[in-house]
């Protein structure tokens, strides 16, 4: 039988339904029994530890990460010559960035910067460039910093673990075989279009590829710095990076909005060796609170005020008209 046969049965959706919500289901329960596990009231003891200082530091290295970022999509206009002003395209990156993290990149980093860029007048086709060619510039610096961190710098894995660092090399080296292959590209077969189904990819100048390299190096290198300060130097800065960018392609693959478990999954069956349980898991949280939460406070009250300007200025002309 054909999977387009199968696809066209009326049980069908409704299996696929009962499979999802058993899998968020049984995800749920292991979360809840590892919760049980977890000695909560050292969790907050660690969180009430933290210096002030330390915090601040977080902060500041957290504001310069979205900062950085926000600039991904200027690149995007320098591509595609639109009109718009820079602090309205870093408004918009921002917004988007903070409901990517919290709601998963379909509807922040997708969603969100098609509805606010269309408001402010670029085209689809714009947006689809924009939006391209800023991950393509997240993940060049994600191969070029997980590369060196899994090729030079492997993780002190737990001693349980019965995997040695030698595939994390090879992994390294292959992801910086990649990035080291898209700067070729852009050195050899700069202006060059190439498509691939109905999306074109016009290849960038070495220069261009360069400062994305150093734009992703930068914003992937704070965002493991939030961490590591939180963590107060306990675990190196290599290590506490290297875990958080295996952390975030988890992520990805699972497709659960802000990576809610993952993330501390990952972090606990890594760094539990080196780090008690308890704290570990109350620095992730503040983590969260700084890195996820409060910019999405922040991009929420952002993005209704850019709604309600929007519809005044919609007005404006229709006022004028009566």
């Amino acid at each position: 039988m054909s999977t387009m046969s199968i696809a066209h049965r009326p049980w069908w959706p409704w299996m696929r339904r009962i499979a999802l919500w058993g899998f968020f289901g049984l995800i749920a329960w292991l979360l809840v029994n590892q919760a049980r596990a977890i000695d909560w009231q050292e969790v907050f003891d660690a969180m009430r530890s933290l210096p002030a200082s330390t915090l601040l530091l977080a902060g500041a290295l957290a504001a310069g990460s979205f900062a950085t970022y926000s600039t991904y999509d200027l690149l995007g206009r320098y591509l595609t010559r639109h009109k718009l002003r820079a602090a309205s395209v870093m408004g918009v990156t921002f917004i988007s960035y903070a409901f990517n993290l919290n709601l998963g990149s379909l509807v922040g980093g997708v969603a969100f910067r098609y509805r606010l860029y269309s408001r402010l007048g670029l085209s689809n086709e714009t947006i689809t460039r924009v939006l391209g060619f800023s991950m393509l510039t997240n993940w060049l610096g994600y191969l070029v910093v997980a590369g060196a961190a899994f090729c030079f710098w492997p993780m002190d894995l737990p001693e349980e673990w019965k995997i040695d660092n030698g595939g994390l090399r090879i992994l390294g080296a292959v992801l910086l075989l990649l990035a080291a292959a898209y700067l070729v590209l852009c050195a050899f077969a700069s202006g060059r279009v190439f498509r691939v189904r109905r999306f074109f990819f016009k290849v960038p100048a070495l220069r261009m590829a360069l400062l994305q390299l150093a734009m992703s190096c930068l914003n992937w290198s704070l965002i493991g710095g939030v961490i590591w300060v939180l963590l107060q130097g306990e675990v190196a800065f290599h290590q506490v990076l290297a875990v958080l960018l295996v952390a975030a392609v988890a992520g990805v693959v699972t497709h659960v909005p802000a990576g809610l478990g993952v993330l501390e999954a990952v972090f606990i069956a890594l760094l539990s060796h080196q780090v008690p349980q308890g704290k570990l898991l109350g620095v992730l949280l503040v983590y969260r609170g700084l890195y996820y939460l409060l910019p999405l406070a922040v991009a929420t009250v952002a993005y209704f005020v850019t709604e309600l300007r929007t519809r005044r200025r919609r007005a404006r002309p229709r006022r004028a008209g009566g």
